[in-house]
């Protein structure tokens, strides 16, 4: 009979270690989870990113509820176990109880609040989980709020950060001589200090706090000096300290962790520790590395291999946008060690490598930290560094003269060397799914081993093993910068366009140091197009960054005229309509009209002097623009369904209209074509647009992915839905997420296939909670966008002349 594990804590090491349980024996076990928070498994590493506004929670999440079942794990989240039954082999909750075989004890750490008069207040939080996070946005949102962040550690400065970026007065009081002392010495402390005060945080070092103060909630700190710093909000960021209650109820031997033997069995011998609760040969550890080293352990120890945790160096690096910091070993000064300095002023860059024996023992890093891994390396390999003593701090490229492979360090990595920390991906598994997947970009390495997809400090060692494994074959320019004025590709722009919250071109061009003063004219409608997206109620569009077409509002054709395009929603139009452009034709003399492909009437050859009349006249008919020029929704096209068609099964018609109404006006990365089929029989070719909608008898089938233009490609089928109501949030959803992840100018069957069909589906399908957060932002930024740019220049609300940029080239339309 299938043995019973129980498994007490849903956090990272305990996720691990069910991978390797499952990889290696997927049905030992009859697996039962309990976790405290309401919620799966998900990368509290980056919690600071989501702070930050950087990332979504979504997408921190590291098993969704379709893994859990997958692999037949009862999920009991939001249950706290209260007592272990040692000898009835139990464990219980308020809710009841559940029977173990074996056990595992992944119950974490638990902040230290220090114990000062007013710490229970409401507004006093620690930084520890989601609901920390959500409590901390919250706050931020209101105008002119106020945080005071207890701790100059990682933590306590990756949340000083986001909330400052989230436009937060900030001050961290911190008790020692300077930030982060337990990875930094003096010197990297002041350049770390310098940076964050230069970016408004306030920074109090030697500071006693007396209490905190206020009668309903938080209000103020007091600090035994008699300093008082006003705060909506204190955090409390001071340490953790292994969660044990449990464990001590039980009887089980705890010190400050619950004690392990190497086989991370506790006393029990039916129950095992992993993770921040543990105590290993004297030593609790808090940094992920060793916490997935435990959980490889546990598992084999769970399937009767013969397996031992050893104590592992770490090295750390800070999660704060733009502060490049990298702390490895042991850097205290001693007697019998010697150290090499590099200080660079003006770039702010400090480097310093304490040596004992011509040995590596500890190892600073602030401004320029490339060279960090391989430092690391050596310092846990205890290289000999006797022949490189004279160009050592320059870094791996000086060795022998300049001319050591600078692939060499990452060469001599071994398989289970870890190259991404956030995610626990070692170099064997990534150089193995490179092989074994055919992988050729680091978007490929992201989307199949997760390394690099977090906080994207390695991506750089990625990139190094694809270049060793692929060798001619990888071509770096995969990830290729979004134009010469910049090295930044355009995911990194987007991710540091949110988290640095920039909200126009020249803040964008500034901060992200921008190679040219005014960009150019394939980066500017890039950039105005993301701050479109990203900041609908804030940002200003900017038009002279638009090509010609869109400034226009209409299409230009080889000889200088125009082509105007109105909307006829669904494809259907009136006998009204059609006078009023048969006299609009006649009136202007245009001299060409044309059925276009996309069911609409297109008329060719119209001055541009006459472009404001001919909309003036068309918008007295009830006409929109029809956005043919856009980058955007252009046109939904229908067949005529159940209404009139013998094989119609749905009426494609009305949901065609329907969606067009609902989704005219949104700006897109690149144009979008949809259509809406009555029955299989495809009469209006949804299965090559970018998104489809095939009517079946039991509901709608929906499409995307399709492309019918330089590439021809049939649609990926997203799923079946039942409803118009249903299918209309699928398909909004679906464009939304398409506007948030997509490059300019990238069509949406090229994004898909760079991020996988099958998480398109995953997120749109089979994820409800963000299904529906992607439509509530499409509806919210609707509010903004929805506007009839004919109404708005006839009207004069739109005061943008008819003129090229005056400085850059924007005339083609693609």
């Amino acid at each position: 009979m299938t043995e019973k594990l129980v498994v007490v804590g849903a956090g990272m090491a305990s996720g691990r270690m069910l991978e390797h349980l499952f990889e290696a024996e997927p049905n030992a076990f009859d697996v039962t989870l309990f976790g405290a928070e309401p919620r799966g498994n998900y990368n509290r590493i980056m919690l600071s990113p989501v702070l930050a506004g950087e990332k979504a929670f979504e997408q921190i999440v590291t098993h969704d509820t379709d893994w859990y079942a997958a692999n037949r794990v009862t999920c009991r989240f939001g249950e706290t176990v209260t007592r272990i039954d040692r000898k009835r082999k139990v464990v219980l909750t308020a809710g009841g109880e559940a029977r173990y075989d074996k056990l595992v004890v992944a119950t974490g750490s638990a902040p230290f609040i220090i114990p000062v008069a007013g710490r229970d207040l409401p507004g006093v939080m620690a930084f520890r989980d989601l609901d920390d996070v959500n409590a901390m946005i919250a706050a931020a949102e209101k105008p002119n709020a106020r945080a005071v962040v207890i701790g100059g550690g990682l933590l306590g400065l990756e949340a000083a950060a986001a909330l400052r970026g989230r436009g937060m007065e900030v001050v961290v009081l911190h008790l020692m001589g300077h930030l982060m002392e337990r990875q930094l010495d003096p010197a990297a402390g002041y350049l770390l200090k310098k940076e964050l005060e230069d970016r408004g945080i306030r920074i109090h070092t030697e500071a006693q706090t007396k209490a905190i103060l206020g009668d309903e909630r938080a209000e103020a700190v007091l600090l035994d000096d008699g300093t008082i710093y006003p705060a909506d909000i204190v955090v409390m960021a001071v340490g953790i300290r292994p969660e044990t209650r449990i464990a001590t109820d039980a009887g089980l031997h705890v010190e400050r962790g619950i004690v392990v033997d190497d086989r991370m069995m506790s006393s029990d011998p039916d129950i095992l520790a992993i993770g921040e609760c543990v105590e290993h040969q004297g030593i609790c550890y808090g940094l992920v590395a060793p916490l997935y080293d435990m959980a490889k352990v546990a598992a084999r120890t769970l399937v009767g291999e013969e397996a031992a945790f050893r104590p592992v160096e770490t090295a750390t690096q800070l999660k704060v946008t733009g502060v490049s910091l990298y702390s490895a070993g042991d850097f205290a000064e001693a007697d019998d060690r010697e150290e090499i300095v590099l200080r660079d002023a003006s770039a702010g860059v400090y480097k310093r490598l304490v040596l004992k024996d011509n040995r590596i023992m500890g190892a600073v890093l602030y401004g320029e930290t490339s060279d960090g891994g391989w430092f690391f390396d050596m310092l846990r390999r205890g290289t000999d560094v006797s022949d490189m003593r004279e160009t050592l701090i320059f870094g791996q490229a000086y060795q022998g003269g300049g001319q050591l492979d600078p692939m060499a360090a990452v060469a001599a990595l071994p398989d289970d060397a870890e190259i991404c920390g956030c995610n626990g991906v070692c170099k064997g598994k990534i150089t193995g799914a490179i092989t074994g997947k055919g992988l050729a970009s680091l978007d490929d390495v992201r989307a199949h081993t997760k390394a690099s997809a977090s906080c994207g400090t390695c991506t750089g060692l990625v990139e190094q093993l694809l270049s060793l494994t692929l060798g001619d074959t990888y071509n770096p320019a995969a990830v290729t910068p979004v134009c010469g004025c910049t090295d930044l590709g355009h995911d990194e722009v987007r991710r540091l366009i949110r988290a640095k919250r920039l909200k126009t071109i020249p803040a964008v061009m500034q901060e992200l140091e921008w190679k040219t003063s005014c960009g150019c004219a394939k980066c500017r409608p890039a950039l105005n197009y993301y701050l479109v997206s990203d900041w609908p109620d804030e940002y200003a569009d900017d038009y002279q960054s638009r090509f010609i077409n869109e400034r226009v509002h209409a299409n230009i054709q080889k000889d200088g005229t125009y082509s105007v395009v109105p909307r006829m929603w669904g494809g259907v139009t009136s006998s009204a309509e059609l006078r009023a452009i048969a006299d609009v034709v006649d009136r202007f003399d245009i001299p060409a009209v044309k059925v276009t492909g996309g069911q609409r009437i297109d008329m060719l050859g119209i001055r541009k002097q006459d472009l404001p009349a001919v909309w003036a006249e068309l918008g007295k008919a009830g006409f929109v623009s029809g956005h043919a020029y856009a980058k955007g929704l252009r046109t939904v096209k229908t067949c005529v369904g159940s209404d009139w068609c013998r094989f119609g099964t749905q009426d494609s018609t009305g949901l065609g209209i329907r969606i067009e109404k609902f989704m005219w006006g949104s700006w897109t990365p690149a144009k979008v074509k949809m259509a809406v089929s009555g029955c299989p029989r495809n009469c209006a070719e949804a299965t090559c647009k970018d998104v489809g909608v095939i009517c079946v008898e039991s509901g709608f089938e929906i499409h995307f992915a399709g492309a019918a233009g330089l590439d021809i490609k049939g649609t990926e089928k997203l799923g079946l839905v039942r409803s118009e109501d249903e299918a209309l949030e699928h398909i909004v959803a679906l464009v939304q997420m398409y506007r948030e992840q997509g490059h300019y100018l990238e069509r949406i069957y090229k994004w898909a296939k760079r991020i996988g069909y099958d998480e398109v589906r995953r997120q749109i399908m089979d994820d409800a909670d963000r299904r529906k957060a992607y439509f509530d932002r499409f509806v919210f930024s609707q509010r903004f966008a929805q506007v009839d740019p004919w109404s708005e220049r006839v009207s004069g609300k739109d005061k943008h002349e008819f003129r090229p940029m005056a400085t850059l080239s924007l005339e083609a339309a693609e």
